[in-house]
């Protein structure tokens, strides 16, 4: 059976989560926007995301893409179809490799003695992984074989995903792996990537490569307890060292004194707990704390505070080491992230995250926290999740790349999250929702940040009354003013394949209640957005104030309106839009826009309003590119899902739209008030697996109903199935008489996914459905139950 398209409201359990250290972040390169290498792969010319002066992490590395290197290979891509590779490469281009001899080979422009690359290896049958490997020759020297996998990559089917190749919408291709060259090598040096034997893997595609000069092992404070020399952890990563360190971290808190990890690899099979303690590394090339528990895999390495329902823990310091995990699946009940718990006034500084669920996973509530200098890479789940009341926190200068969910996200889950701050993070390819979210909060900063290449089902900024445990009843809601300046986002924004149409670069939601705060967006630029540069949807979102911003590059439409709201927009130009009318808004009125002065390019009125979604056009900041049709784009487009009625329906039209409505009960966010809502895209699902399930409209006098028409979301996503239900008319809602006999009723989405019940005709105010069965999913469903009299 095929489950109903939604977006995955409860993608989050109560976890905690990082998972690699980092090496402290050098100067960063001098680059241009609009610049690239020479093209000797011939890949198009597009903008980096590292390339951004000012903006973004200052990181210690000199980045090189593949299609503009020295190959032999094929070059993939530029294409942003969801489920194709380069559309998850840097710049949705690589380079694939698939015959011994083939590489990608690399000049340095500056010093440097470790190399990172991003790869891509098939999957196996079993849906497990292989293990290759693939030659580093330095000038054409002897190789160095560096192991390569595809066992951290390669997830199937709907969220929360499987390993299972036989399913649905293979997705999250790229891994990275990390070497160092023993000595400095000079800018000039040849470094080539090369395919010595298919056996292990047919392919190997090439993404990018970083290239680092990472400075000598950090010695051992003084006074410092030594894990290995005090405690016997073992640095060969031979014995587990769990216990051992955390007898160390103990001692530590208890004397006062810094924990240190020397140069080895430790095996961790559950988490280091710290509290009032500093757990410091000799650097994230050299202090790896690794592993999984080889019977249990809900237990695996991570460095935690307690649980706020535990007294919580404070005044950690962890810096100058990594955390590489084993995590190959996404199971959002397992606590195995890479940091995690509840640490006020605490600092994550240096630290390497890689391979565990979440970077960071943080459940308050907690304060003055902050992760810096830090890179989070290749994670199952979000990069960093600020969870249930985290106040004045911030992630400041962190690489972000290849995360499985959020990049960077605040969620104020039923406890406030206030004044919290992302600055100065580059947040790269996300390959599902956004690059940075901020779900609820108070007066929250989100700025100087880069963003770049959303995959599917986000965009690049989001600001949203959505999730369970959003709302103004609980303080959780957006409000305040919430600040997003001085931002870049590059390629952000893509197709939803739940809603079939494309999602913006910066996009606001109301789903849960209208947003109705100050939100200004200022001094930003948002470039070769993959569909509209801005967005609103699921309910009202009031207060936008866009100032000095500069659009370049919007596959669709400037502006994608499908809620009401207010915004002034004062400074923003836009060029090179794809759609000749720069607005697609079918609220008409209930959007206002104030216009000041120094606008350009993105206002029309009448805007267009067609109920069909083009084909995207991509433009990499104005060069033309592939222009490939939307992920998994349906065989008829959908209408526009917030069109209202020209005109409010008559008495003899739809009495039930607008109408009160009660209900047995509902999952998620998916209420009876969705029903009669007049949008169609909209449903109510009843609470699942628990049949029978009733639905009450109030007509608000007694009719004589002679037809209801049930529909479901018109997206050709939604398999076909078939509700049994029965309908009963009441005149009082406590007497009920019944009206149709219980029977089913087949919804189709090739014959516009709805049925018709005759009825008698009897007067009746109030109309109860009750559901027994769907075939297509354990819970009833409607997205508009309509009556008329006629």
């Amino acid at each position: 059976m095929t489950p109903p398209p939604r977006r995955p409201l409860l993608r989050r359990s109560l976890s905690a989560s990082l998972s690699l250290a980092l090496a402290a972040f050098g100067t960063a390169a001098a680059v241009v926007l609009t610049g690239a290498p020479a093209a000797q792969a011939a890949g198009v010319p597009a903008p980096s995301p590292l390339a951004v002066p000012g903006r973004g992490a200052t990181v210690p590395f000199k980045e090189q893409e593949a299609e503009y290197a020295a190959t032999n290979g094929t070059l993939i891509g530029p294409n942003r179809l969801y489920g194709t590779l380069p559309s998850e490469a840097s710049g949705r281009q690589a380079v694939t490799l698939d015959a011994v001899g083939e590489y990608v080979e690399f000049t340095l422009t500056a010093p440097a003695n470790a190399m990172s690359f991003r790869y891509s290896l098939p999957d196996n049958a079993a849906g497990s992984g292989r293990d290759a490997s693939i030659d580093v020759r330095v000038n054409g020297g002897s190789p160095k074989a560096v192991p390569v996998t595809s066992k951290y990559g390669w997830y199937y089917g709907g969220y929360p995903f499987n390993n299972n190749p036989g399913d649905t919408n293979p997705h999250h291709f790229y891994d990275e792996a990390r070497t160092m060259f023993g000595s400095a090598l000079a800018i000039g040096t040849k470094v080539r990537l090369q395919v010595s034997s298919t056996s292990a893997s047919p392919s190997f595609t090439i993404d990018l490569a970083d290239f680092e000069q990472v400075a000598a092992p950090i010695a051992k404070p003084s006074g410092a307890l030594d894990v290995v020399a005090d405690f016997g952890a073992d640095p060969t990563g031979g014995a587990d060292s769990t216990a051992k360190i955390q007898a160390a971290v103990d001692a530590g808190r208890t004397q006062g004194k810094e924990v240190y990890i020397p140069q080895g690899t430790f095996q961790v099979r559950d988490h280091i707990i710290v509290d009032k303690v500093t757990l410091r590394g000799a650097g994230p090339w050299y202090s790896v704390l690794t592993g999984r528990d080889p019977s249990n895999r809900s237990k695996a390495v991570g460095v935690y505070g307690k649980y706020a329902a535990n007294g919580g823990s404070s005044n950690v310091m962890l810096k100058d080491f990594a955390i590489i995990g084993d995590i190959r699946e996404r199971e959002d009940n397992d606590q195995v992230n890479a940091i995690g718990g509840a640490l006020s006034n605490s600092t994550v500084d240096n630290v390497w995250m890689q391979h565990t669920k979440c970077g960071a996973w943080m459940d308050g509530p907690m304060d003055n926290f902050t992760i810096k200098n830090s890179r989070i890479l290749d994670q199952t789940a979000d990069g960093v999740n600020f969870h249930y009341g985290v106040t004045n926190s911030t992630v400041t200068n962190t690489f972000v790349r290849n995360t499985g969910d959020d990049g960077l996200a605040m969620w104020a889950e039923n406890v406030p999250n206030v004044k919290n701050k992302f600055t100065f993070n580059t947040v790269i390819l996300p390959i599902l929702a956004n690059n940075i979210v901020t779900y609820g909060g108070k007066d929250i900063t989100i700025s100087d940040n880069v963003m770049s290449d959303t995959i599917t089902n986000g965009g690049g900024l989001h600001i949203a009354n959505r999730y369970p445990g959003v709302n103004s009843g609980q303080g959780t809601a957006v409000s305040g003013t919430t600040t997003a300046a001085r931002n870049t986002l590059i390629r952000t924004g893509n197709n939803d394949y739940n809603w079939q149409f494309g999602v913006g670069a910066i996009w606001f939601s109301g789903l849960n209640e209208p947003i109705n705060a100050t939100v200004n967006i200022s001094d930003s630029e948002i470039l070769d957005s993959s569909y509209a540069a801005i967005h609103l949807i699921e309910g009202a979102t009031n207060g936008l104030h866009f100032d000095n911003i500069k659009i370049d590059g919007a596959g669709t439409y400037a502006l994608q309106v499908q809620a009401p709201g207010t915004a002034t927009f004062t400074n923003v130009k836009a060029t090179h839009i794809a759609q000749s009318n720069p607005i697609h808004n079918c609220v008409g009125s209930g959007f206002q826009i104030t216009r000041g002065a120094g606008n350009s390019g993105w206002y029309a009125d009448p805007p267009a309003c067609t109920g069909t979604w083009p084909d995207p056009v991509w433009t990499n900041g104005g060069v033309p590119g592939d222009g490939s049709g939307p992920t998994d784009p349906p065989t008829d487009p959908p209408t526009d899902p917030t069109d209202p009625p020209t005109d409010p329906p008559a008495e003899t039209g739809n009495l039930a739209q607008g109408r009160n409505v009660t209900e047995s009960g509902h999952a998620d966010v998916y209420t009876a008030s969705r029903a009669v809502d007049g949008d169609a895209n909209s449903y109510w699902e009843s609470t699942n697996n628990a049949f029978p399930q009733t639905i009450t409209v109030d007509l608000g006098a007694s009719k004589s109903v002679k037809r209801l028409v049930l529909k479901l979301p018109p997206a050709a996503a939604w398999a076909t199935r078939t509700q049994t239900l029965s309908v009963s008319g009441s005149t009082d809602n406590n007497t009920f008489n019944s009206l149709k006999a219980s029977a089913g009723y087949t919804f189709n989405p090739s014959s516009g996914n709805q049925a018709t019940v005759t009825l008698p005709g009897t007067s009746a105010r109030y109309l109860k459905l009750t559901f027994t069965a769907n075939t297509g999913w354990p819970a009833a469903q409607l997205s508009e139950l309509e009556a008329y009299t006629s």
